[in-house]
């Protein structure tokens, strides 16, 4: 979980003290973190979309549960790079196209049905177009699964991306 965590967090340029007896005495020798930039927001996959079915994490490694979020297109399907990376497979699996693009760092996104014509090895930039939605899979028809590991867990990807869609309540009677 603290990977996940140093995504989110900022280092901070004030200058800490090496030590407590440091802090009471101002001529002692101080420390400075050195501040690093917030890594780049990652991008929805989909430019306009309804979020299908939600992140559900499992109990176990082996529980039931939703490693992913499934979007439905409000619009094309054209599927972007939610960051930059490189192919790391493109083809498909069990009758369906997969795109898995690998971002560094121990990240790794999923986007399945797709079509893509990117090869493994490719690099692709955040916000390309890298493949268009398909069909097939186990997510409701039409919509896209976007899955993001960290180390080889599924996290969710709502950690990583930037703003999450605007809710619109409709009239219920």
């Amino acid at each position: 979980m603290a990977p996940v965590l140093a995504l989110c967090l900022l280092a901070t340029a004030a200058p800490v003290p090496a030590s407590a007896s440091d802090a009471r005495n101002p001529a002692a020798s101080v420390t400075h973190r050195v501040a690093t930039p917030a890594p780049e927001r990652w991008l929805w996959p989909l430019e306009a979309f309804r979020i299908e079915r939600p992140f559900a994490a499992p109990a176990h490694p082996y529980g039931p549960g939703h490693r992913g979020i499934d979007l439905s297109p409000a619009g094309e399907g054209q599927v972007r790079a939610p960051a930059a990376g490189t192919v790391a497979f493109s083809g498909q699996v069990a009758g369906r196209g997969i795109l898995t693009i690998d971002h560094g760092n121990g990240l790794v996104t999923t986007l399945e049905p797709v079509t893509s014509d990117l090869p493994a090895g490719a690099a692709v930039s955040r916000g390309a177009a890298v493949a268009a939605l398909a069909t097939g899979g186990h997510a409701v028809a039409g919509a896209l699964h976007f899955g993001v590991r960290l180390h080889g867990e599924y996290i969710n990807p709502m950690l990583l991306v930037g703003d999450v869609p605007r809710a619109v309540l409709l009239p219920c009677c």
